[in-house]
């Protein structure tokens, strides 16, 4: 599924200090944010791609409430209820998966266009970093965890879930900053 509504990009907040990070080392976390916002900001990765791969889940109307209470505290800190529609695509197809299994919910019934639940950090939030210099990110990255484990390994599991989406869904900041951490790890080793 590609988001073809608001044009999103990532950007990092903080994360939970009980999640990938400590109150005194807070973990590091993508955000998605407007387009026309990451358009005014200073960034290293001057360019970025004109869209944003990401997955949709469709959670079987039994279980809306429960999901969404459960997203609601875990993604308390810095994040902000928004829809944005998104778009099945034809070359999405060997990645698009249909959660929901009720007999009405085949992949073909699935519309071809949804409004979609996603939690966002926005810049009014005091959690929200913006703009990063990588180098120092990737350092940070790397020193923190917390009890739901390293930060780093939410970063190369998010490059990998990105890669993996389709071709050409990979995210250059992302795997830049893969690649930063794990050379600053075979230096410490």
């Amino acid at each position: 599924m590609k988001d073809r509504g608001m044009k999103r990009q990532l950007k990092w907040r903080i994360d939970r200090p009980d999640h990938r990070g400590t109150p005194e080392a807070p973990g590091r976390v993508v955000t998605l944010i407007d387009r026309a916002l990451w358009a005014t900001l200073t960034d290293q990765h001057a360019t970025a791609p004109p869209k944003v791969w990401g997955a949709a889940y469709r959670i079987p109307a039994a279980h809306v409430a429960e999901v969404k209470e459960y997203l609601d505290i875990r993604e308390i800190n810095g994040y902000s209820i928004q829809y944005t529609p998104f778009t099945k695509d034809q070359d999405m197809s060997a990645t698009y998966q249909t959660v929901h299994t009720s007999t009405a919910a085949v992949d073909e019934g699935v519309p071809g266009r949804i409004s979609c639940l996603v939690y966002i950090g926005l810049p009014d939030n005091p959690q929200f970093l913006g703009p990063q210099e990588p180098q120092a990110l990737a350092e940070h990255i790397v020193k923190s965890r917390g009890p739901s484990g390293e930060n780093r390994e939410y970063l190369y599991q998010l490059e990998e879930a990105l890669d993996g989406l389709s071709e050409g869904s990979g995210d250059e900041h992302v795997s830049d900053l893969a690649r930063r951490c794990r050379e600053i790890e075979a230096r410490g080793r």
